[in-house]
């Protein structure tokens, strides 16, 4: 399908054009009872609450001496101001437990207050340093290793299209971030294509085999597998999508041949490639790899008392069986990888696994990627374009950015208390009816319009109360939908996320993932096998006998997080080009740093330094930075801090070109163009 930029679609009020992101303040009434509201739940005394009126209204105007002190010349001439170590699976939660009730919500009343700006508590902790922004009028790539980012520029130098680069980075993510994506896992894809000035969302994700029934991870008492049982092992390996939605995408927008694409990947399998910190971190600290045959030998050694020893950062590590499969794919197309020799491996890897699957060579051969519509709204003066369902990173997304779409939110500096409250209670509210209303549409009926329907969105909104914490949230109540129950399903981060953009402007941003890190830990012909299937509900129905909507069924999408985006500006031309790993915190992380980006202003470097704040609905409110936590703690929060390893990587276009940023919190990298005289210019 083939969608082209019209007026966007607002899904809450937005400004005009030439309006500012940063609107004038209230009157100072306002701002006092705001400061009368907030003083008994932070817990401050009158005195201090006073003293605060005056400081903010100081600091205020320090903050606008200083900036004017730090423009230069040209910037005074202006008129406007421009303003993963492994984690541990979280605690056990059963689907549909003590969920609230759903509730039909009234339109408000009143309009919710303009929040006004709140100094975290110790503040002597010193801000994360922020490297400036990479900055190119030519292509870009922001991708989750560096020799992924190479292969591809490589592909760009060649006068290779972003889809070539694309899949030339992914195969080798395949070898050297085996733990986050690959072969055997799935990925959602937006492209821009700008010879016809339209986008296209672009389903790779895995599917359930045909055996597949919704007891599946069920044992034998009728209780859900601990989840670990549940995600080692051949049980929870779905039908690898990446690979088919690449070719299916090639067809349309490569450029060089198919077979070309692969040579970075075999030179690196073959020839040796370092094993990256973070790679070494994570072998050394996962329990289950070890325990599967193909994967002990490959990341581990032994040692002189023949104990196991994972390979450290730095030492060189070849795959020669990745290397034939590559080669074989590079030969024959994808058809070698869901056919013939390398599916019946795959088969019989399932199939003699200690939890064996039922994945069968019908499943491999008549697997077919999904061409969707992508979903897009206005927010603010641009259009946000992600992924509709299966996955719920759009949905999810966009339901954050339409709810915080009715607070002064431009108005509120990042670090504030009252950012981080509402953006972990719009993630609440969204996170409702993420867990009872998205799945495979074409398994379940998805109520996609009424979600981001902006009366809904302003209903939503109106629950959110700015000195008191939501708790867990239900969700909206959809009249027209049969009883349905909520679940709350793991899914644990890893992933990987690229952003390019080539010569022409031609756009790509992929979130890939084989779900936990290593996947299943199954290894067969020098690639991982995805646990995707883990990522449905474990029960088919809820405490009360309501179906869920992501229970297992053959041939099923399992509901993701996963949300790449790509927003148009103004001139409906991209903008910005972003996506995040990090399990269902990616929701969190890419409505965040669209806030960031949008609403602050902020460079794309900062925007992905951005300390993180989530809200799941399972309420907790997941802080990074630890000065939050008395403050949201005062108003009702429970709250815990996380170490969120997000990955994102943005590319951000302005009247001087591409800018890129990767996120610090792990490996990515943005590069420019390979220079070469025989380029294309």
């Amino acid at each position: 399908m083939v969608w082209r930029p019209a007026p966007p679609r607002p899904i809450g009020p937005t400004m005009t054009p030439d309006a500012p992101l940063l609107p004038a303040r209230r009157a100072a009434p306002l701002l006092v009872l705001l400061l009368v509201l907030l003083a008994g739940p932070l817990g401050c005394r009158l005195d201090k609450v006073e003293v605060l009126g005056v400081t903010l209204a100081t600091e205020q105007a320090r903050q606008a001496e200083a900036a004017e002190a730090t423009k230069t010349p040209q910037e005074s001439q202006e008129t406007g101001e421009t303003g993963e170590a492994p984690e541990a699976p979280p605690e056990a939660e059963r689907d549909g437990a003590d969920q609230p009730a759903a509730e039909t919500t009234a339109a408000p009343t009143e309009t919710p207050p303009d929040p006004e700006p709140a100094e975290p508590a110790g503040s002597d902790q010193p801000a994360p340093a922020v490297e400036p922004p990479t900055e190119s009028a030519g292509p870009r790539v922001a991708v989750a290793d560096r020799r992924a980012a190479e292969a591809a520029l490589e592909m760009l130098a060649a006068g290779g299209s972003a889809v070539d680069a694309t899949i030339a980075a992914a195969m080798v993510l395949t070898l050297v971030e085996p733990q986050s994506s690959g072969l055997g896992g799935g990925a959602f894809l937006l492209h821009w294509d700008a010879a016809s000035q339209s986008l296209s969302a672009w389903d790779g994700r895995e599917t359930a085999p045909a055996a597949a029934t919704p007891k599946r991870f069920l044992g034998p008492d009728g209780d859900p597998l601990p989840f670990p049982e549940a995600m080692v092992g051949g049980l929870s390996v779905g039908v690898p999508g990446q690979l088919a939605m690449l070719e299916a995408l090639h067809r349309e927008s490569g450029r060089l041949p198919w077979a070309d694409l692969f040579a970075p990947a075999i030179h690196l399998a073959e020839n040796g490639f370092e094993v990256s910190p973070r790679l070494a971190a994570m072998i050394a600290g996962d329990r289950h790899l070890a325990s599967q045959p193909r994967a002990r030998r490959y990341f581990f050694q032994r040692g002189a008392d023949g104990t196991l020893i994972p390979h450290p950062a730095g030492s060189v590590l070849t795959n020669r069986d990745l290397a034939t499969t590559f080669r074989l794919i590079a030969r024959h197309g994808a058809k070698a990888f869901y056919e013939g020799e390398i599916a019946t491996s795959m088969v019989a890897t399932v199939a003699e696994a200690a939890r064996p699957g039922d994945l069968s060579l019908v499943d491999l051969a008549t697997y077919k990627p999904k061409r969707r519509d992508p979903l897009c709204r206005g927010y603010r003066t641009v259009m946000v374009c992600t992924m509709p369902p299966p996955t719920s990173g759009g949905v999810a997304t966009l339901q954050m950015l339409g709810i915080l779409s009715h607070f002064d939110v431009p108005a509120m500096r990042p670090d504030s208390v009252l950012a981080a409250h509402l953006l972990v209670e719009a993630g609440h509210l969204a996170f409702a009816d993420r867990n009872r209303y998205l799945g495979d549409p074409e398994f379940v009926e998805v109520p996609v319009e009424t979600l981001l329907d902006s009366g809904y969105l302003e209903t939503r909104a109106a629950r959110i109360r700015l000195n008191r914490s939501l708790g867990r949230a239900a969700p909206g109540e959809l009249a027209a939908l049969p009883p349905r129950g909520a679940g709350l399903d793991r899914e644990l981060p890893s992933t990987s996320h690229l952003s390019i953009v080539d010569q022409a402007g031609n756009v790509v941003s992929m979130t890939a993932s084989v779900e936990t890190a290593f996947g299943s830990r199954l290894m067969t012909r020098g690639f991982l096998l995805n646990n995707q299937l883990t990522d449905f509900s474990f029960r088919p129905t809820d405490a009360a006998g309501r179906p869920l909507a992501n229970a297992v069924a053959g041939g099923k999408r399992p509901r993701s997080s996963m949300a790449p985006t790509i927003v148009l500006g103004p001139d409906r031309q991209p903008m910005m080009v972003l996506g995040s790993p990090g399990g269902s915190r990616i929701i969190a992380y890419v409505a965040q740093t669209l806030v960031g980006l949008i609403d602050w202003r902020l460079d794309a470097q900062a925007a992905v330094a951005l300390p993180h704040v989530a809200g799941r609905n399972r309420d907790l409110a997941e802080i990074e930075d630890e000065r939050l936590r008395r403050p949201l703690e005062a108003i009702g929060h429970r709250v815990e801090r996380v170490e969120m390893t997000s990955g994102l990587n943005i590319l951000l276009r302005d009247e001087t070109g591409w800018h890129g940023a990767a996120d610090p919190r792990r490996e990515g990298v943005v590069l420019p163009p390979i220079e070469r005289e025989d380029s294309p210019r």
